[in-house]
């Protein structure tokens, strides 16, 4: 069975006008039960992470600030968000689900938060509407217990890990991947173990080849135990912060062969959803709802 992790505080409210737009954590899941697709029983409830998982990634002095509230104006601002006690908790259930994908994709061969992906936050700081980072947490946790020895990071949001990138830059267990545009955000980036930066106005014939050429090459290169699969869709043309250009079923065949791949070499892979910034909502939504809907075709 297809296990996603999910919670009402998914969908916590932002002041009006915020361009986050976290109605889509509650619109999905609608969304897939609806259609039928999933039902109930595919969600699980994260619980709250504990601190010493969050240690195992993240500086103690910026945990700290976060749990304290103590985020300087200037450190609230580079997250994109208004701090509260609330957005805290939220983000260390978003945490929690994400490291219980790992087990679920090691009992089923994938499984999936409906948030999650907040692949811009550092060891010490966080930014790009990103305060912890789930997928970095997952994984160290799942190294620290012995699960698996390598894990690739396929990071196919629009914009570059930068945190991940950094976490992991001196740690040989894990191979980080990203696929991302060239003038994007961040305009500072970090040196990943692949980087592939992409022009503006990409179309999907030529992401589309780049990847069928690259992940085969890195699944033997790699030996990966386990996949971090960040599933962003602000590579649509449609996206506010995206340049790209694909369509959706672009964005629909590059999780495709992403997830056929991790099947095929019976790879477990955990899916975060990661960014989507069109204007439609629905755009946002019926993207993401692709890449359950993948995950229910090949693997169930």
């Amino acid at each position: 069975m297809l296990k996603i992790a999910w919670h009402p505080s998914y969908a916590h409210p932002l002041p009006h006008g915020h361009r986050f737009p976290m109605e889509k954590y509650e619109l999905l899941p609608e969304q897939l039960i609806h259609e039928g697709t999933i039902t109930e029983s595919n969600l699980f409830a994260p619980s709250l992470l504990d601190e010493a998982s969050i240690l195992r990634v993240h500086d103690e002095e910026y945990w700290l600030k976060l749990k304290e509230q103590r985020l300087s104006r200037k450190e609230e601002r580079r997250t994109g968000f208004p701090l509260s006690q609330q957005l805290v908790e939220r983000e260390i259930r978003i945490m929690q689900g994400t490291v219980d994908c790992v087990h679920h994709a090691f009992e089923h061969g994938v499984a999936m938060n409906i948030a999650g992906g907040t692949h811009h936050a550092y060891t010490d700081h966080g930014e790009g509407f990103c305060l912890l980072n789930d997928l970095a947490l997952a994984a160290r946790n799942a190294l620290l217990q012995g699960k698996v020895k390598r894990i690739l990071f396929v990071d196919l949001d629009v914009h570059q890990g930068n945190g991940s990138a950094e976490i992991f830059e001196e740690d040989e267990s894990v191979f980080t991947f990203s696929m991302h545009g060239a003038k994007n955000y961040p305009m500072h980036k970090e040196e990943s173990d692949l980087d592939i930066p992409l022009p503006d106005g990409t179309d999907d014939n030529h992401y589309l080849s780049l990847l069928k050429e690259t992940l085969p090459r890195l699944f033997d290169m790699v030996e990966p135990d386990l996949i971090c699969f960040q599933t962003g869709v602000d590579v649509l043309e449609s996206d506010q912060l995206g340049r790209l250009g694909m369509t959706i079923d672009g964005c629909r065949e590059r999780d495709r062969i992403v997830l056929e791949r991790c099947h095929e070499n019976n790879v477990p892979v955990i899916c975060a959803m990661g960014g989507g910034y069109s204007k439609d909502i629905r755009l946002i939504v019926e993207a993401h709802a692709n890449t359950f809907r993948l995950a229910q075709e090949i693997y169930f």
